[in-house]
């Protein structure tokens, strides 16, 4: 049996949280019924130490101890629907974000043991790793004007 590393709750969702592990997996879960996870990602290839959503709560973001953060897109589980507006027929529809992982961030040298999503702007965020490299990413302009426009 592999053990958690760290949960964390869904700030819109409230009976919503996300785990992960030593299993290499970050798992979605219903709080009310909690037999099986909801979702289940494979979004590292070693353990995954940290989880932590976005306020926009399709994002979260993911940090192991294979150096990697990996930017999660979970629009299914999401607070907010993003499904295209049926009345509104004249605005081109865009192609969804696929679900699952949408970006990897390998510019650490070592395990990456924190992520944190910035207070004031909601497209950037902090990584930290064994060796005390700080870095400092954003979410890429593609994926935001996907999200808000």
């Amino acid at each position: 049996s592999s053990g958690i590393n760290a949960e964390y709750g869904n700030p819109n969702r409230q009976y919503y949280l996300s785990t992960c592990g030593d299993d290499c997996l970050t798992k979605f879960w219903d709080c009310r019924k909690c037999t099986e996870p909801l979702m289940t990602v494979n979004d590292h290839s070693h353990w995954v130490w940290k989880v932590r959503y976005n306020l926009r709560d399709q994002l979260l973001l993911t940090a192991g101890s294979d150096g990697k953060v990996v930017l999660l897109n979970i629009p299914s589980l999401a607070s907010e629907s993003l499904a295209p507006e049926e009345e509104d027929t004249e605005k081109e529809v865009k192609e969804p974000l696929k679900e699952g992982v949408l970006e990897e961030y390998d510019k650490h040298e070592d395990s990456v043991y924190s992520v944190a999503w910035s207070p004031v702007d909601p497209w950037l965020f902090a990584s930290l790793s064994h060796d005390g490299r700080l870095v400092l990413n954003r979410v890429s302009k593609d994926i935001k004007f996907n999200i808000i426009l």
